[in-house]
């Protein structure tokens, strides 16, 4: 799947991944299986050990409202992919996801994961399956109809304006078995602090990496930028790098080349082009930088690159 995904096998040490990382892995995913109902199947086979300490904080909830309320409280523990959004009407209310993509548009089969995994974890939490009123996606359906049925086993629309589930207010609001008020004060102090945790070192090499991989062009991103972006100060964002044994220059040079890596594999790219979109001024400069990196020339590495394709 890693080489399917072109992404290296040192990122499995890394504690969380760029979001195009995700979509990479996706794709590969979608293109190993062949199978157009994927990611149905992923989200219908979650558990709440998936998301960690979240899962079981939502255990506690009082309500199923009360659930994804928490879910938007601490989504970043969960993914940086996405969000979610609460639209409440009379009688029921929409819970709607968007995706927060990098430079890559998502894959299809990533937001049908994450609202099936939503109907599956509101059975793990309500003791019994969600009855929806209905199901909205912003994509074309992907598998047959069946799949759809059998996961959200409501009338599912696609093509529309956002992607979502509508349900009614008495089912989000019943009380829920399995609520304890104790244990959930219990969850949510310690979620609360896993949240401050990541807050202050995932403005580092994930947040960082991610920053570079979204901002990287003609101009090349600059660390006063980085900075302010994050919400830190200069002086900050070093010193937490330097904890990490990282430098914004390493890391700069690191995206840099992964970028390199990817267009130059694309044989319809001129080198010219790649150089200057990775900000380079000049294509000479660009191809020492390349040789640094891989032992090669950019033309011959691709030459190799194709070869053993072929």
């Amino acid at each position: 799947m890693l080489a399917a995904a072109d992404i290296p096998s040192s990122a499995l040490d890394w504690e969380r991944w760029p979001i195009d990382y995700i979509t990479r892995l996706w794709r590969a995913a979608e293109h190993c299986t062949g199978d157009a109902g994927f990611g149905l199947k992923v989200g219908a086979r979650v558990s709440p050990a998936s998301i960690n300490v979240v899962g079981f904080a939502l255990q506690s909830a009082a309500t199923l409202r009360e659930a994804i309320v928490m879910v938007q409280k601490y989504q970043r523990l969960i993914s940086d992919g996405g969000r979610f959004q609460m639209l409440a009407g009379g009688t029921s209310t929409w819970v709607v996801y968007h995706p927060r993509q990098g430079q890559l548009a998502f894959s299809p089969h990533q937001i049908e994961a994450v609202l099936a995994a939503v109907v599956t974890f509101a059975g793990w939490v309500t003791g019994g399956a969600l009855h929806l009123l209905r199901v909205h996606l912003s994509q074309t359906q992907l598998g047959p109809v069946q799949g759809y049925r059998n996961v959200f086993a409501c009338p599912v629309e696609f093509e529309q304006a956002f992607s979502g589930l509508l349900v009614d207010n008495a089912v989000l609001d019943q009380p829920l078995p399995q609520a304890d008020p104790q244990f959930a004060k219990v969850h949510e102090q310690y979620t609360d602090a896993r949240l401050a945790a990541l807050s202050l070192s995932s403005v580092s090499v994930g947040d960082l990496r991610q920053w570079l991989m979204a901002h990287m062009g003609p101009q090349v991103p600059r660390r006063a930028q980085a900075a302010q972006a994050l919400g830190i100060s200069e002086r900050t964002l070093a010193r937490r790098l330097h904890e990490q044994e990282q430098t914004f220059d390493k890391l700069l040079d690191d995206v840099r080349r992964e970028l390199a890596l990817q267009a130059v594999s694309d044989s319809e790219r001129s080198l010219v082009d790649i150089a200057q979109s990775l900000g380079f001024a000049e294509s000479s400069t660009f191809y020492r930088a390349f040789r640094r990196w891989t032992g090669l020339p950019p033309a011959r590495w691709r030459r190799q690159k194709i070869a053993l394709a072929e």
